[in-house]
């Protein structure tokens, strides 16, 4: 097959731009070949349940499935009875960014609640968690987080167990969206159960196609009373794949071994590097009218730029606007992205604001 792009072509929009893992496209050919069962009885697939339990503890499973928002959807309605509801942050790819597939899916009413950084605090998931057997309200019985979150910061695991602790004391379950768990446990320098299984997350999904897979998600099942019937839901939703070795196949290239961390280590390198890149061209004058609304605690950037900037800017380099009204843009990097990427976009922003 001809080429199509243009393979020097680089940006900044998301990690879903990158391409797969050379580590990953190999696990994908040795899964090849022969007949293996169908649906998840297959020997990948059973690896992958050990792997997993090694990560998040005993009696820990996983579900894999093809992409992040089937594994919210899935996930989330596994935890709720039809009256359910979930708390959580006005920034939540659940309520932002997925089209509404919860609500419309999943039956499941969304209760939003604003924060100045992405993250949820038990003084901030109080403000919703109200009205329980209250026959005009829907119940809140879920809060969900985001680890990294939307906003790129990250929770710690004193402030994961504080939650995890409001929201069971009042008899309700905790889920994460892992989308960038991997860039977590590489922030953090954890283990991945340090911040989920330990400090009490029922279930969270984690996220492959970002860091490297071609496409492969999963559900990850921590308190096996948090989710029950998961094995009916994943088919009603669309999430069941026939050859599910080749999804496995890719999330034990990740998890089966270092390779989650090796490729989340670097994206967070790179992100300090264009970070520092442009702190250094605001303190020496270099960058005027650039400035930074959110810590980065992993993989992303999240600045502000003088009108019109941006706009020239994506002439060569791809990014969003993430709040056009304040010039505020999200820069993220990849595993694939390099030193020599960082340093000609700092040059091209030098360069539009010289």
């Amino acid at each position: 097959m001809e080429q199509l792009h243009d393979v020097a072509l680089r940006g900044f929009a998301s990690d879903n731009y990158s391409g797969v893992h050379p580590e990953v496209l190999e696990a994908i050919a040795t899964a090849n070949g022969g007949h293996q069962i169908a649906y998840g009885e297959d020997d990948y697939t059973a690896r992958l349940g050990e792997v997993v339990e090694g990560h998040f503890g005993e009696g820990s499973t996983v579900w894999p499935v093809f992409n992040g928002t089937g594994a919210n959807v899935v996930g989330l309605q596994a935890m709720l009875p039809r009256w359910g509801a979930v708390i959580c942050a006005a920034t939540a790819h659940i309520h932002v960014d997925e089209g509404g597939a919860p609500e419309k899916s999943a039956g499941i009413k969304l209760l939003p609640v604003p924060t100045p950084d992405g993250k949820l605090t038990p003084e901030l998931i109080a403000t919703e968690a109200w009205g329980w057997n209250d026959e005009h309200r829907a119940q809140p019985l879920v809060v969900y987080l985001t680890q990294s979150t939307e906003l790129g910061t990250l929770y710690t695991p004193d402030e994961l167990r504080a939650i995890c602790d409001f929201a069971h004391e009042r008899g309700m379950r905790v889920y994460m969206d892992g989308a960038r768990l991997s860039n977590a446990a590489a922030s953090l320098g954890l283990p991945l159960r340090a911040f989920t299984t330990d400090v009490g997350i029922d279930a969270l999904s984690f996220g492959g196609t970002k860091n490297g897979a071609l496409g492969a998600e999963a559900i990850v099942v921590l308190n096996p009373d948090a989710a029950p019937g998961l094995i009916y839901l994943r088919k009603n939703q669309m999430q069941l794949a026939s050859k599910m070795r080749f999804v496995s196949a890719q999330l034990l290239a990740l998890l089966d071994g270092d390779l989650f961390l090796r490729n989340a280590a670097h994206a967070n390198a790179m992100a300090r590097r264009l970070r520092d890149g442009v702190e250094a061209g605001i303190a020496e004058g270099s960058l005027p009218g650039v400035g930074f609304t959110q810590p980065t605690e992993a993989n992303a950037v999240f600045a502000t730029l003088p009108e019109g900037v941006a706009d020239r800017l994506r002439e060569r380099f791809r990014f969003y606007d993430w709040d056009a009204a304040k010039h505020e843009v999200r820069w993220v990097c990849s595993f694939d992205t390099t030193e020599d990427d960082i340093d000609a976009f700092l040059a091209a922003m030098r360069a539009e604001l010289a």
